[in-house]
């Protein structure tokens, strides 16, 4: 008895590790700029200049859950001009980098058009950098909402600070340690 328990733990531990993700991040060359509700205002040229790039989350039916919108910058900005400033900075950068552009991640916009699209779409950025060979940092540049403040904290993020016209919160996207153990492993270990 206690054999086929052992290969019915093993099997339950497979389809465990076989489940598909639920999303897709994938780039967006297009985004209807007015459906954003927190900054509208900036059009698509805006989004998709210097270094900047637009995400979706396509959920299971392949319709786009959630859209978040970055700027690859080496500085942390306060504020949109900024942001622009500092993206175009990096951007020029990358010039005599082959193409690598800013070392921090700064999310400025994000919204949910379905439920459970914010927090899915932060959770899958958050891996893709973490991935990432060149970017060290991930952080936002929030308006001054409560709204903003609550879901950042709601998902991890420290406060990093407060400006006059926005707020910066911060993802902690250091390797834990079991993954440091991981990444040598692999090394040794092919996995599929």
């Amino acid at each position: 008895m206690a054999i086929k328990q052992k290969i019915k733990f093993k099997e339950t531990i497979a389809k465990v590790l076989e489940k598909k993700p639920k999303f897709d991040l994938i780039e967006l060359p297009w985004i209807d700029c007015s459906e954003d509700p927190v900054r509208p205002d900036l059009d698509l040229s805006f989004r998709q200049a210097y270094g900047r790039k637009i995400f979706g989350l396509r959920d299971e039916e392949k319709d786009i859950a959630a859209i978040i919108c970055f700027a690859f910058t080496n500085q942390v900005p306060k504020t949109i001009e900024e942001m622009d400033a500092f993206s175009k900075d990096a951007a020029m950068q990358a010039i005599h980098r082959a193409g690598v552009q800013g070392q921090i991640a700064i999310a400025y916009t994000v919204w949910s058009k379905k439920k459970g699209g914010g927090r899915a779409i932060v959770n899958e950025v958050y891996k893709m950098i973490k991935r990432s060979s060149h970017l060290n940092r991930l952080v936002t540049l929030s308006p001054l909402t409560d709204m903003a403040r609550n879901f950042h904290l709601k998902n991890g993020a420290k406060e990093l600070q407060v400006n006059e016209k926005s707020q910066n919160f911060e993802y902690d996207i250091s390797l834990e340690q079991w993954e440091k153990y991981f990444e040598r492993a692999k090394s040794w270990i092919k996995f599929k």
